[in-house]
């Protein structure tokens, strides 16, 4: 029922003025500071409680996840780049060497990371089987620490990779068990014993760490292929290059167990030093092979060379014919540069023939003669020369003369015939030249001849002493180099390096990497921080409700009267009276300083009606009009209390009467208001209920006869108090405050919606209620504050709800403690 009486009032508020709820809306506009203020320090529990549960998650995570561990070292590589070998120093060079640099470098990156160096690896650690042991939450690695070892021979390759589960049944047995073709298998045995298994076959061994306490514990191995193996390698080894210029290595491993990462690093160290040792020995092996199989080769053609020659000076006596044969051969040598001259010439006569035969004397227009025909110097014939550079004058005189006029045009043809007579010119001139260098070519010969038949007349042993000498010499040369190489090469071998040097050996890492303990206890506040803070941004965007009466004020044009704070002396299901009871009750004070504030807003009339209304039901609209007028009967003064809410009659339930008479039968003249009065505990206060609920309450209202009620009452009391029905859902109420001296509006804490207060502005507005005041309702210490009430007394929901039940103040740290959060 309340949640449609919401509704109802929410689509009525919408419907009103547009322009007057524009301007609410943007005077209510804003962050509100004091209620972000108020939500936060009610959300502090909770805020309080996230960042526990945060710090408990991360203290879980911690807990529950095995810390990694990473162990590092740096090389320096100590390698010659072919730059600096050439020479190369200047800025071209400094380029070339960097790049160099780094690409050796990425080679040995390479390098280390490659199978060669895994292969190297496995050879020299014991990685192929893991050893674990079962802790309370998570199982640690037995690197170099498993009280057994096991060595095997795997047949099915679906064993690799398989969990192996062990216990110790005695300090020399053992039980095995394990999952086989997707069935258990498992057996009882003896340490030193060969098990023989399907696809397998076992042997463990005792280490010295089998003692009395490893016996109570429980174990298991894996035994890693290669795959895997390579695999755990390559994600937990990084190879990074730190400084290309210093070219220096970082070499890095992670694991969960320090020691292991410790001791693979410093044997990657190790492999990766026998590797360059292992190439570098391998290269220089090849050298001397190939410079032993040279140097072979060469002593036999040096063997035959030294025979030949022994066998030539043995056979035959040598003289000294040195000189003339030097003579002979230079001037064969003159002979011979000479014809290669005259040859060259008839060559390049034979090339301008073709050339000025075809036209292509010259390339293009402005090359000269030089340019057009290379070495045409050569030739040494100025007329030619001359004819020659006047043919290409014309020829390109002509080129020109073309641009201009068509081939049947008599300048042209007058330039080919000019042309043409000069070719035939050049063509004669160049035949005759091209006969005398046939007569002196020929002339050549004959000498060249007649040099050759003397050197021939010479002895031809010193020749033939030459021709064996040179063979030998070479050989005798290229021996004695080899032979130089050879030592230098076995003195490199006995001498052979790495070259790099280990700067930062591994270290056993004391801290992991990851999980950091106070990142991760970083990470778990900083998340309970946040989801405490998005937990107070959607309590205050949800926050709809008035709690203060700052609120109050600010949101609406009505003067507050009065709060009236939270009422748990006891559990009641209806509105009554209670300030009769407990007259000096913190209740009992508030509703006075409201009755103060009344007779200060209307002093000058003896005579007063006050009409009390709110939005909605469950507001408190009832409660207060008879603790108002019980208030007000104890100060002497005579009221009367008159329920108009008569859908929902309520006042008779206050003061535990029947609804059997009452406004409805006065307003039709069934009854009289002296038949229709009833008594109280207070003399002075009396009422009159609703009666019997009528079809048309509002034609009632507006009938004369409610008029003559209200006379008829001013002469018997001072105060009439109406209780009207909620002005959210019908018009009763609004037609009782027309005629009242000083309209009440309830709001009720921590239930009325902001929005209902803009319904009150609306109402003052529309109805020009000058003296409408408001007064909050049900408010705790925080909404009565600015008022002096901090006490912690109030009633429950109200109209047509019932009452809600509050325990008394319990004693103790958490009583006190949900008290100052809330």
């Amino acid at each position: 029922m309340a949640i449609n009486e919401n509704a109802e009032l929410e689509e009525l508020i919408r419907n009103a003025g547009g322009g007057d709820t524009e301007a609410e809306g943007e005077e209510g506009s804003g962050l509100d500071i004091a209620t972000l203020l108020l939500v936060a320090r009610r959300s502090l529990i909770w805020i309080v409680l996230l960042i526990a549960l945060g710090l408990t998650a991360s203290w879980l995570f911690l807990r529950y996840t095995k810390p990694i561990y990473k162990s590092t070292s740096l090389l320096k590589i100590d390698e010659k780049t072919e730059a600096g070998a050439l020479g190369l120093s200047g800025t071209m060079g400094k380029g070339i060497e960097e790049r160099q640099s780094i690409n050796k470098l990425s080679g040995e990156v390479e390098l280390i990371k490659s199978n060669i160096i895994y292969r190297r690896l496995k050879d020299s650690l014991d990685l192929d089987v893991n050893y674990y042991v079962e802790g309370t939450v998570l199982e640690n690695e037995l690197y170099g620490t498993s009280p057994f070892e096991v060595e095997y021979r795997i047949k099915d390759a679906s064993l690799y990779n398989t969990k192996f589960n062990l216990v110790f049944t005695g300090s020399q047995r053992i039980r095995l068990s394990y999952l086989y073709a997707g069935q258990e298998r498992s057996g009882e045995y003896s340490l030193g014993q060969p098990i023989v298994l399907p696809g397998m076959e076992l042997l463990f061994i005792g280490t010295s760490f089998l003692n009395a306490e490893a016996l109570d514990k429980k174990y298991h191995f894996v035994i890693n292929d290669e795959g895997t193996l390579n695999a755990y390698l390559s994600s937990n080894l990084s190879v990074d290059i730190i400084n290309a210029d210093a070219n220096t290595i970082q070499i890095a491993f992670t694991d969960f167990n320090p020691a292991k990462a410790q001791d693979i690093v410093n044997k990657i160290d190790t492999v990766y030093l026998q590797e360059k040792l292992t190439q570098k020995q391998q290269a220089t092996a090849q050298t001397l092979q190939f410079l032993e199989k040279t140097l072979s080769e060469n002593r036999k053609q040096l063997q035959l060379a030294e025979e030949n020659l022994q066998s030539f000076v043995r056979d035959n006596k040598t003289y000294d014919v040195k000189a003339d044969v030097a003579a002979i051969t230079e001037k064969l040598a003159a002979q011979a540069e000479e014809q290669q001259k005259l040859a060259e010439k008839a060559r390049l006569l034979s090339n301008v023939a073709r050339l000025v035969e075809q036209d292509r004397l010259i390339a293009s227009d402005e090359a000269t003669l030089e340019e057009g025909i290379p070495g045409i110097a050569l030739l040494d014939d100025s007329p030619l020369t001359q004819q020659l550079s006047e043919l290409n004058d014309l020829q390109r005189n002509l080129r020109r003369i073309l641009r201009s006029y068509t081939p049947a045009t008599e300048a042209v043809q007058q330039q080919q015939s000019t042309i043409a007579f000069l070719k035939g010119s050049i063509r004669r001139q160049l035949q005759q030249n091209r006969q005398l260098l046939q007569n002196q070519l020929g002339q050549m010969s004959q000498l060249q001849a007649q040099f050759n038949s003397e050197l021939q007349a010479l002895p031809q042993k010193e020749t033939e002493l030459a021709r064996l000498k040179r063979p030998f010499e070479l050989y005798e040369k290229t021996y004695l180099m080899l032979m130089d190489k050879i030592v230098e090469f076995n003195m490199a071998k006995a001498g052979t390096t790495a070259d790099f040097q280990i700067l930062s050996p591994a270290s056993r890492p004391g801290a992991p990497i990851s999980p950091v303990r106070v990142m991760v206890y970083a990470v778990g506040l900083a998340a309970g921080i946040i989801l405490g803070l998005l937990l107070v941004a959607v309590r205050f965007f949800m926050h709809n409700t008035v709690t203060s009466v700052r609120e109050l004020e600010q949101s609406t044009a009505a003067s507050v009267l009065g709060v009236i704070p939270t009422y748990d002396k006891e559990k009641m299901s209806v509105s009554k009276l209670v300030v009769d009871k407990n007259p000096k009750s913190a209740i009992s004070e508030s509703i006075r300083s409201i009755r103060t504030n009344l007779d200060f807003i209307s002093s000058s009339k003896k005579k007063r009606l006050i009409s009390v209304t709110s939005t909605i039901s469950g507001e408190g609209k009832t409660f207060v009009t008879v603790n108002l007028g019980g208030i007000i009967a104890l100060s002497g003064q005579r009221v009367v209390i008159l329920d108009l809410d008569m859908r929902k009659p309520k006042v008779n339930l206050a003061f535990g009467t029947e609804n059997v008479k009452g406004v409805s039968t006065i307003l039709i003249e069934k009854h009289t208001v002296l038949e229709c009065l009833q008594h109280t505990s207070i003399p002075t206060l009396d009422f009159i209920s609703a009666g019997p609920t009528p079809p048309n309450p509002s034609e009632l209202i507006l009938n004369p006869k409610f008029d003559e009620m209200l006379e008829e009452l001013y002469q018997h009391y001072d105060v009439i108090l109406i209780d009207t029905p909620p002005v959210g859902l019908v018009t009763d109420g609004i037609l009782i405050m027309r005629k009242a001296d000083i309209p009440l509006y309830i709001v009720r804490a921590n239930y009325s919606k902001k929005t209902f207060l803009k319904n009150i502005n609306k109402i003052m507005r529309a109805n020009n209620f000058t003296r409408l005041c408001a007064i909050l309702n049900d408010a705790n210490a925080s909404g009565v504050s600015g008022y002096g009430y901090g006490y912690g007394y109030g009633y429950g929901y109200g109209y047509g709800q019932g009452y809600y039940e509050e325990t008394k103040p319990a004693d103790g740290t958490f009583a006190r403690l949900r008290k100052r959060f809330t």
